[in-house]
């Protein structure tokens, strides 16, 4: 019999050869601090004398877990949120982690997926307005390492946020320099606890600068066609607002296309300003806010596998910084601003 016909040996072997459950054969591999030094021997006398060769599925079934961890995102669609996935990923891929993603978009009871999901993962990163606090604070309680990204804080759970506030400010105060004074925003404040906190820095830099704020935002969702129908909804105000400023670069997209077919040149005859400083942004030549997007999700990452191994770090707050990229969508350039394509 060749070594490739031999059967694999598996973990319950070695635990039945050693005398020993599969979790502490598992322990014992791993080198923790929970196996006895002569039990540890023992097992790797075994290992070596059976050629055991142990799989991660293996092990994860031997302590009772599941070799994946979850996210949960509001939706899949769209360059912002690929992005975030693919940072995401690429650090759970090198930590040796598979992952299981659910978009609670469009989902008949998200809450109850989100609880299933929570049994059948060792970790779960919870993403933006998907579910409640209340449903959050269960999963929590079921033991299931969780950190939030792109949300509000629930108890003591790690949260990563992106600095709204500060970069809407910067880009009201930018636009207030170009002398503007009518201003429309364009997205659905209620929809996104980002854009929550980026139409409210909105306001609060507009009426600090002397500026009547817009009476309420366009709403609408976060995609091109939606921007479209939103810009030229506003686009037919009287007056006519100078600068839409949209809550993501698609709507913005989307805008850029509506000025075009009314003839309207940007910026001279409206200015439009984007969010998220996504690819199609720069060739566009939008102005925009650009957000860290990958680092977002790599970080969600890292810290999720911190607390699946044991981490009992401080609770940590981390609030990723943005920076204003100044392009022509917004009135002539300023080198001053101006970050490069």
């Amino acid at each position: 019999m060749t070594l490739q016909d031999r059967p694999q040996v598996t973990i319950y072997e070695v635990a039945q050869r050693v005398g020993v459950s599969i979790a502490t054969v598992s322990r014992a591999l791993r080198g923790t601090d929970y196996v006895a030094p002569e039990t540890r021997r023992r097992v790797l006398a075994a290992v070596e004398e059976l050629q055991f060769r142990p799989s991660r599925l293996g092990q994860s079934l031997a302590e009772g877990r599941h070799a994946a961890n979850g996210i949960v995102f509001p939706d899949l669609a769209g360059p912002y949120y690929s992005e975030v996935v693919l940072g995401y990923e690429e650090v759970a891929a090198e930590l040796g982690n598979s992952v299981l993603i659910l978009a609670t978009h469009g989902r008949p009871d998200p809450a109850r997926k989100v609880l299933e999901l929570a049994r059948r993962v060792d970790g779960m990163v919870v993403m933006g307005r998907t579910v409640t606090d209340e449903i959050v604070g269960q999963v929590a309680e079921t033991g299931v390492p969780t950190v939030l990204l792109a949300r509000a804080a629930v108890g003591g759970l790690d949260t990563i946020t992106a600095d709204n506030d500060t970069g809407a400010r910067r880009l009201v105060t930018h636009l207030l320099g170009h002398g503007y004074r009518h201003l429309a925003y364009l997205g659905d404040p209620d929809s996104s606890p980002d854009v929550t906190a980026r139409y409210r820095a909105f306001r609060e830099t507009l009426a600090a600068a002397g500026r009547e704020p817009p009476g309420a935002p366009v709403r609408c969702a976060f995609d091109v066609d939606a921007g479209h129908r939103a810009a030229r909804q506003a686009l037919a105000a009287s007056p006519r607002p100078e600068v839409l400023v949209c809550a993501n670069d698609e709507v913005a997209l989307g805008a850029l296309a509506t000025a075009a077919e009314l003839g309207l040149s940007v910026p001279t005859d409206v200015a439009i300003t984007g969010w998220d400083d996504v690819m199609a942004a720069r060739y566009a030549g939008l102005t925009t806010v650009h957000q860290p997007m990958r680092e977002l999700g790599a970080t969600a990452a890292r810290w999720l596998q911190d607390r699946m191994t044991g981490s009992r770090a401080a609770v940590r707050r981390e609030v990723l910084p943005t920076r204003l990229v100044v392009r022509t969508s917004c009135g002539p350039h300023d080198p001053e601003t101006e970050e490069p394509r």
